[in-house]
């Protein structure tokens, strides 16, 4: 119930010129009233814009008493451990590494080259036997959304 009402108020937000390029990555209910808001932005969501947001949400949890008298609200990015869930993170990951896990259990791991309306682009370093040698080969994947489970983008240092 609450979710539908935060979702409302953020649509809302993400009217206003600083917040157009922004949008809502998922809602997370717990108990002991503590609500967890991901959002993330096209260009990449910043501190002060979660500040901003949160400090719009509280303004109407107060005035409506939606948690209570006390409740715990976090406004953040999904970070990097957390999977890429909408198509629209994509794009700000092109060229880094990601591990694309596939509805029927498999798993695909290369670097991100290109995302497309419909599917992505990965680039993967396979080993092929060639002869009694082994021989690394560059494959380009096209992986459709539609077959995606979850996709993690893996940080190297």
């Amino acid at each position: 119930m609450i979710e539908s009402k935060i979702e409302s108020l953020l649509g809302a937000k993400f009217q206003e010129d600083e917040f157009t390029d922004c949008f809502l990555i998922e809602l997370k209910s717990h108990a002991h009233n503590k609500l967890d808001v991901f959002i993330d932005s096209d260009a990449g969501i910043t501190f002060e814009q979660c500040r901003k947001i949160s400090r719009y949400l509280e303004q109407y949890i107060d005035e409506e008493g939606w948690l209570g008298e006390k409740y715990v609200l976090e406004v953040s990015s999904p970070g990097v451990s957390r999977p890429l869930k909408l198509r629209r993170q994509y794009p700000r990951n092109i060229g880094r590494k990601v591990e694309v896990g596939l509805q029927g259990g498999e798993s695909k791991e290369g670097t991100l080259l290109a995302v497309g309306e419909e599917d992505i682009t990965i680039e993967q370093k396979v080993r092929v036997k060639e002869g009694n040698r082994k021989k690394m080969q560059v494959l380009q994947v096209k992986i459709p959304f539609a077959d995606i489970k979850k996709t993690v983008v893996k940080i190297s240092f």
